[in-house]
């Protein structure tokens, strides 16, 4: 018959038991917390990289809305309001000055002050600066729109990138905790499959437990249980 050793061994069993499954769900608790704390980095050096690029991506939006505006696409109201500014900005301002004097200083010297050809060129001078600088100007917004395309597509690229991570991550993480589960219960279910292969060899020929009699597991005592 078992003697008390065996009732030992089932009670730690049992506690082992425990033990195993405690220590499962602890570690799957720590592979969780792990896989969040990459994903938080993860989030964290996205939002970073969204708030570098953010003023190039502002940039080229406006630059971009100005071109539209200057090409006619925004409507006439919209394109002769782009043109009135470029119009009415010191680049042109500075440009017709110097150009119109120079003009006037050419002609004084040669005596043709006040010929035809001088008032042609007059007239024709501040047309001619201002279709010039409005080519600039679109050729210089274009420059800005490149740029904020070139951000905006690399926070694209970084938001997929994050997106991948953040799915793998938080993969890893549904896979401890279920694995903790698993090895929680893998771990009771040995345990209680022992206890129970020990409680057998308790049993009597009867199957019934020898308890309470001389020479079981838990009988034979002087208390008379």
């Amino acid at each position: 018959m078992p003697d008390p050793v065996t009732a030992i061994t089932g009670g730690l069993s049992l506690i082992s038991g425990g033990m195993q499954s405690k220590a499962a769900k602890s570690a799957a608790a720590t592979q969780a917390a792990s896989a969040q704390a990459g994903i938080d980095e993860q989030r964290r050096q996205f939002d970073i990289v969204r708030g570098l690029l953010q003023p190039f991506v502002e940039g080229g939006t406006g630059a971009f809305r100005q071109q539209l505006d200057l090409a006619g696409v925004s409507g006439p109201e919209a394109q002769q309001a782009a043109i009135t500014a470029i119009e009415r900005g010191p680049e042109f301002a500075a440009l017709t000055r110097q150009g119109e004097e120079a003009i006037l200083q050419k002609a004084s010297a040669t005596g043709g002050l006040r010929g035809g050809n001088v008032q042609a060129a007059l007239s024709q001078f501040r047309p001619q600066v201002l279709s010039s600088l409005i080519e600039q100007q679109y050729g210089r917004l274009g420059g800005l729109t490149a740029t904020g395309q070139a951000s905006a597509a690399g926070v694209g690229t970084a938001g997929m990138q994050t997106g991948a991570n953040v799915s793998n991550l938080l993969q890893q993480q549904g896979a401890a905790r279920a694995g903790g589960t698993l090895a929680a219960g893998q771990a009771w279910g040995n345990t209680l499959g022992n206890f129970g292969t020990l409680l057998g060899e308790v049993a009597g020929p009867d199957r019934t437990i020898n308890i309470g009699k001389p020479g079981s597991l838990f009988g034979g005592n002087s208390w008379g249980f």
